[in-house]
């Protein structure tokens, strides 16, 4: 080997050498330094992996067994690690992923000020410095950050506003009722029968989102639906490990199914998009909304960026609303006497057999409080990440470049101390009129400019299904039912959610 190639191997070596000891040694210990001599501690962190191990493991254990019986004080179960680390630690506590610290928030008002930053001072990251779980939807517009960003949300925004939601609630209602003749057929002439309802909901769902994007339907869409459901999973794992450079082109197992169910998934978005590029020009679903908006706009969306929207929009449309529906059943299957007061007002206002229309929403009161409350005790996503893009004060503390502030929402959500003593409890009066809460207390679809842009669709979309179910059943939850939250992707019953429904 020549002098010169010596040279350039020991300066490589002595490269990546300094970078790993500043990013494993030296940026952590200062980090920590900073965050100790403000009070802010949080468990010992591994000089490679960090927590991780550990956050893994208390989730595994957690996951292990159902709670023994149905209550809604369910924090313990579905963030295990930020109970335990709470007890030892306090609040706020810091944790790490290999060499990235966590600081954990549950302050209303810092929550408060960072979503409503307009500064660039906290990022959205999904997925963090993984690439690997940035696969889902971190393509799309949650995963975008500065002037990309605003042009695709000022391209899809006006697509999600309430007109135009309302004017899908035609579609949405047919689809509903298809489903529950579904459910009533596979009842038969029994009195009672069981539903698996979370399954259900997400071919509910997925319809939907099959017929506002593209007027097709969930049977064209089947394959892109399946493959995300397995990118999900795969997306879960990257997110709870450690993720070194590069490693994304090593051709391991897992890492050629990504590719493969990626490659699929774009694929065929991209041949949907053209099939139904013609039809959709003019049409109010979500790619003729886009594609004339962002002709309109002057800086039409190419190709691929709409593909990363409608994978977005499939995956984080389905899952929100699914999960949503699923808890608001269970909780009116729980809660008897909120069930009987929401089906007197959907018999008042659409009555046993005409479908909802957008003007009776306005008389679904009691509907929404059920929805809010839901929303509250079983938000769809239990943590709100940021990053500091640099060193910053927040409130009264020092944050060092590189923090992921993680906003623990599912927390944040169930506080006595912002809810009261019954803030474990299902209680939508609530959110009664003249009632009023924090900003940063009540966050199911985050806040500020980055705010969900569906979360319209999600609303209306429950309302209307959950008016329906109304008219034509009574139900209670299943003897089968086991009741475990799960933290995955979102907030979901680990075991399914059977319910018992009568015809009525």
């Amino acid at each position: 080997m020549s002098p010169l190639c010596s040279t350039i191997l020991l300066l490589l070596f002595f490269s990546l050498l300094s970078r790993f000891l500043y990013n494993h040694l030296y940026y952590p210990y200062l980090a920590s330094l900073l965050f100790s001599r403000q009070g802010i501690t949080g468990p010992t962190r591994r000089i490679i992996s960090g927590n991780a191990p550990d956050y893994r493991a208390v989730i595994s254990k957690a996951q292990s067994t159902p709670l023994p019986c149905i209550h809604h004080d369910v924090v313990d179960r579905v963030a295990p690690f930020f109970s335990q680390w709470t007890a030892q630690f306090g609040r706020p506590f810091v944790y790490w992923f290999g060499s990235r610290p966590r600081f954990v928030i549950t302050d209303p008002i810092l929550v408060k000020t960072v979503l409503l930053d307009t500064t660039g001072l906290f990022e959205k990251r999904q997925g963090g410095n993984n690439p690997l779980a940035r696969q889902l939807i971190g393509e799309g517009l949650p995963g975008l950050d500065g002037s990309k960003w605003a042009h695709h949300r000022r391209i899809i925004a006006p697509a999600f506003n309430m007109e135009r939601v309302k004017a899908w609630i035609p579609e949405i209602a047919t689809i509903v009722s298809s489903m529950l003749d579904k459910w009533e057929a596979q009842g038969g002439t029994r009195m009672e029968f069981e539903i698996e309802v979370h399954r259900e909901f997400e071919i509910f769902t997925a319809d939907v989102i099959s017929c506002v994007a593209f007027g097709s339907s969930y049977k064209e869409a089947k394959r892109v639906f399946e493959l995300q459901d397995e990118q999900a999973r795969l997306v879960l794992i990257a997110l709870r490990s450690l993720y070194f450079p590069g490693f994304r082109f090593i051709p391991t197992k897992k890492n050629q199914r990504r590719w493969r169910i990626n490659k699929e998934i774009r694929d065929s978005l991209r041949k949907l998009i053209e099939t139904n590029r013609g039809k959709c020009e003019d049409s109010k679903n979500l790619l003729g909304l886009m594609l004339a908006a962002s002709k309109a706009d002057g800086q039409e969306l190419g190709i691929e960026e709409i593909i990363d929207e409608c994978k977005t929009f499939y995956f984080a449309g389905k899952e929100t609303t699914t999960n949503l529906l699923t808890w608001a059943v269970f909780l009116l299957a729980v809660h008897g006497e909120w069930q009987c007061k929401a089906r007197e007002e959907v018999m008042a206002a659409c009555g046993k057999d005409r479908y909802p229309r957008a003007d009776d929403l306005a008389n679904l009161k009691i509907v929404s409080l059920i929805l809010k409350e839901t929303l509250r005790l079983y938000p769809p996503a239990v943590f709100i990440n940021r990053l500091a893009t640099k060193d910053t004060k927040l409130g009264k503390y020092d944050i060092p470049k590189n923090t992921q502030l993680q906003f623990a929402l599912i927390y944040i959500h169930h506080d006595i101390e912002i809810w009261g003593p019954d803030a474990h409890k299902f209680n939508p009066e609530r959110f009664a009129e003249g009632t009023s809460h924090h900003l940063g207390a009540y966050l199911p679809f985050g806040a500020g400019p980055a705010i969900c842009v569906g979360q319209n669709l999600a609303i209306v979309e429950a309302k209307v299904a959950l008016a329906m179910v109304l008219q034509r059943f009574e139900f209670e939850v299943s003897p089968s039912y086991l009741h475990a939250p799960m933290l995955s992707m979102t907030l979901q019953p680990q075991y399914g959610a059977q319910v018992l429904f009568r015809k009525i």
